[in-house]
C-alpha cells in the first residue's frame, strides 16, 4: 500500500512540475524548464524509494552493461550494408514500376481496348 501511495506521489510531482512551466508563463524560459525538471527530479527521488522502482532502476542499469557489452560495425561495414540497402530499393522500385507498367498495359490496352493517347 505503501509503494502505491509513493507512486502517486510521484506521479502528482511530476504533474506539478508541468504544470509549473505552464503557471510561470510569464517568467524566463529557464525557470520554466527548471521546474519540469526539478518535478522530473522530484519524481524519480520519491519513485526509486518504492521496490517497484528500484527494481526498473535495476533493469536500466543492466541495459546500460548490455548496450556496453555490444560490438558495433565499423565505419567500413556500416557504409557497405548501408549501400547494399539503397542498391535493393533501387532494384525494388524499378522491379514494381515494371510490374506496374506492365499490368497497365496488360489491363487497359489488351483487356479493355482504351488506348492512350
Amino acid at each position: 500500500m505503501a509503494d502505491k501511495i509513493k507512486f502517486a506521489l510521484a506521479l502528482l510531482l511530476l504533474v506539478a512540475g508541468v504544470a509549473g512551466f505552464y503557471l510561470l508563463a510569464e517568467q524566463a524560459m529557464i525557470l520554466r524548464v527548471l521546474a519540469v525538471l526539478a518535478g522530473v527530479g522530484l519524481s524519480a527521488a520519491v519513485a526509486w524509494q518504492t521496490e517497484p522502482g528500484r527494481q526498473f532502476f535495476g533493469f536500466a542499469k543492466e541495459a546500460t552493461n548490455e548496450a556496453k557489452k555490444v560490438v558495433w560495425p565499423t565505419r567500413k561495414e556500416t557504409l557497405q550494408t548501408t549501400g547494399l540497402v539503397f542498391a535493393f530499393v533501387v532494384i525494388m522500385a524499378f522491379f514494381l514500376w515494371l510490374t506496374d507498367k506492365s499490368l497497365e498495359w496488360v489491363l487497359y490496352d489488351l483487356v479493355l481496348g482504351w488506348r492512350k493517347t
